[in-house]
């Protein structure tokens, strides 16, 4: 049985090794001994924790020395995802709604503090935003985030204003809890948020939430696109689609009936 060295040992060690897959996805390519400054660790240490992730197939060294992740990172997230099992059942939803809009169409799961990008269609225009799967939005500037927060319980969204890191994405952006309940009370009546250019300049969405099985708004559809494309005309033509498509997703996925 190990001791309480040991087992100290061992979590730090992996929450080390963690770090330095963190570290290479945020900084991409780096030695070794810049990896050691990053964790406040010697360059032998910082090594060690390189050659065990390389071992393991997490990490590859380059022509240049350099140390880059694999792409069995990249298989790990793609499992994650995977394992959503909504990904195959909505993606007929959402080429339906690319179709009818020629879009980027976005599908959206809240976290609890974020929202991951689970599944997409890209419009077929040259000019678009191109979010990658498994990436973190944050919920407060995004049409995704803002369509789950407007029908989450009063006490989990409470919950959430308080503890939020209130960043300014563009100009636009909602950075209090007073202006995002004043929005979240339109996007109540209306039942879709939009996100005007408050995650990135030049960006408009429109999104509306998608319930599961408990009634929780779980999931959220978005359409987004640029701002010279997406005009507020657009947006009202289409949340006519948007809004009956996303009630039918949550009736496909067991959300009780309203």
């Amino acid at each position: 049985m190990p001791t309480k060295g040991e087992k100290y040992y061992f979590v730090s060690s992996l929450a080390k090794g963690l770090r330095v897959l963190e570290l290479l996805a945020e900084k991409g390519d780096m030695s070794s001994s810049r990896m050691a400054g990053y964790l406040e660790t010697s360059r032998a240490a910082s090594h060690r924790f390189l050659a065990t992730l390389r071992d393991l197939g997490y990490v590859e060294k380059t022509g240049e020395g350099q140390f880059r992740l694999t792409f069995k990172v990249v298989e790990l997230g793609m499992r994650k995802l995977d394992g959503f099992e909504i990904r195959h059942s909505v993606h007929p939803f959402l080429q339906e709604m690319a179709l009818a809009c020629g879009e980027t169409v976005n599908l959206g799961h809240w976290d609890g503090t974020a929202i991951v990008h689970l599944d997409k269609i890209n419009s077929t225009e040259v000019l678009r935003l191109d979010v990658g799967l498994g990436a973190l939005a944050p919920a407060y500037c995004t049409g995704l985030g803002k369509a789950v927060l407007a029908f989450l319980p009063e006490r989990e969204l409470e919950d959430y204003l308080q503890s939020v890191e209130w960043v300014a994405m563009s100009p636009k952006t909602i950075t209090s809890p007073e202006k995002l309940k004043a929005d979240i009370e339109k996007i109540r009546q209306r039942g879709y948020a939009i996100d005007d250019e408050e995650l990135s300049l030049g960006l408009r969405c429109v999104a509306a939430p998608v319930f599961d099985h408990t009634g929780r708004p779980t999931y959220a559809m978005s359409v987004s696109g640029p701002t010279q494309r997406m005009s507020k005309k657009k947006i009202d033509v289409i949340q006519e689609t948007l809004l009956p498509l996303c009630r039918r997703i949550s009736r496909l996925i067991g959300a009780p009936e309203n």
